[in-house]
């Protein structure tokens, strides 16, 4: 160490934001992720033991993956090496991971490779890492915000366990600000601040469970305020939070749990719901005509014949955003969203059609009744083609006793909500006409 080493560090932690010096130092500090961290959870349970293998931690930013990393290399007395899948390249990996197995040879002493970002990583430069993964060279631990199982190496992923991490909770969030409050080596505790209760409760609520955001506006407000004592009032909070960037990848999970949850709110009739996961969406550039496309199989898929206006109006709402555009056509597609979650609810026909389709596919093969085949041909007539057809106008109520598929089958079954409740009165009387002509 140099003589000038301790007053450098120094005025490098003077320059990190407030996140970064208050990072727990030990598990008892690190806070939430209850579900795999709690005592006699998975990951205490591989700690106590000695046996930590490579992981994927996967969720959102500020949740605690790259301190959680850090402290399990402090846990299993591993050497910690960082890297970034952003910057880094695969000379750049093999350099680390020849160090790591001359440090296993020569010192007996393991290496946790933190990578942040790890689905960053093309295949080729996680293929590289499979070897000494697999031979246990080094302890994987990969961070990524994206699901592994769509953006990481299928052969990595299953020799790793995956941790999902949690949004931390209001009350997380609230641990972390008091203790940043209290702290006066890394926090602000030799400040004196006076944190209004209502302050504390919008930075938890508007953090979205993201702890470097609300500590950074505790920081901000902290530091730009000249009076002493400081009054931390929910004012000064609200002016010292930065809007959020909507997290949202067109191309990842979140695509596809944000339209999972938009489909399921409107199926379970919640307009509420509907318009926010709508608005989340369109916020994070979703494409309209593909949340067009999804409603108008919903209209069909969740609707149906309990309200056939349904599919009419999805119908009418896509042509119109192509007419309309954004962000005009948000107006159209909030209007659909919400009829189709407020409308009577039927799957009668999505579960008719599966099971027809499932007794095609079984090899259910039924002929076609020889009064139903085509009798427009010559020699059809002298096949018995058409004979014995009966034309259903010909009759007054316009349903004719006859058989068409040649054996008893419903798979139509209609409920009774909304105008299906009238579309089963109906059947009735017309599956009565038709086991006549199936006697017949």
């Amino acid at each position: 160490m140099s003589l000038f080493e301790p007053a450098e560090q120094a005025n490098r932690a003077k320059a990190m934001p407030l996140a970064a010096r208050m990072r727990p130092a030990s598990l008892a500090e690190f806070v939430g992720q209850e579900h795999f961290l709690g005592e006699g959870k998975l990951l205490r349970r591989l700690l106590a033991a000695d046996r930590l293998g490579s992981v994927i931690f996967y969720g959102p930013p500020g949740t605690g993956k790259t301190t959680l990393a850090r402290l399990l290399a402090v846990e299993s007395r591993s050497h910690f090496c960082q890297l970034s899948a952003v910057t880094s390249n695969v000379k750049e990996l093999r350099e680390v991971l020849v160090e790591a197995r001359d440090r296993l040879s020569a010192e007996s002493r393991k290496t946790l490779l933190f990578i942040d970002e790890i689905h960053r990583f093309n295949k080729a430069q996680q293929d590289v890492l499979l070897p000494d993964v697999e031979d246990g060279v080094v302890v994987l631990v990969g961070a990524t915000t994206e699901n592994p199982f769509f953006t990481i190496n299928s052969a990595l992923v299953s020799r790793s366990r995956v941790f999902q991490f949690q949004p931390l909770s209001a009350e997380h969030v609230k641990t972390l600000v008091r203790r940043a409050l209290a702290d006066e080596s890394r926090g602000l505790g030799r400040y004196e601040v006076r944190m209004h209760e209502d302050a504390i409760e919008f930075l938890a609520e508007v953090s979205d469970g993201d702890a470097r955001r609300a500590l950074s506006a505790l920081e901000v407000g902290v530091l730009s305020s000249g009076a002493r004592p400081i009054e931390y009032t929910r004012a000064l909070a609200e002016e010292s939070v930065q809007r959020k960037a909507v997290q949202y990848d067109r191309q990842g999970d979140t695509h596809y749990d944000a339209i999972s949850a938009l489909i399921k709110s409107v199926r379970g009739s919640d307009p509420d719901a509907a318009l926010y996961w709508l608005a989340r969406m369109l916020e994070g550039g979703e494409d309209v005509r593909f949340l067009a496309r999804r409603m108008v199989i919903l209209a069909s898929e969740d609707v149906g014949n309990a309200d056939p206006g349904a599919l009419r109006l999805a119908v009418a709402a896509a042509q119109a955003c192509e007419i309309v555009g954004l962000p005009e056509c948000q107006l159209t597609l909030a209007q659909l969203v919400t009829y189709l979650a407020c409308a009577p609810k039927s799957n009668a026909v999505t579960i008719g059609i599966g099971e027809a389709r499932h007794d095609v596919c079984e090899g259910r093969i039924l002929p076609v009744p020889v009064h139903l085949r085509d009798k427009h041909y010559g020699g059809a007539k002298r096949l018995g083609h058409g004979e014995g057809y009966q034309y259903a106008h010909d009759h007054p109520d316009g349903i004719a006793a006859q058989d068409y598929l040649g054996v008893e089958r419903e798979y139509y079954r209609p409920t009774d909500r909304g105008f299906e409740q009238e579309l089963s009165r109906r059947l009735e009387t017309i599956r009565a006409r038709l086991r006549e002509g199936r006697g017949k």
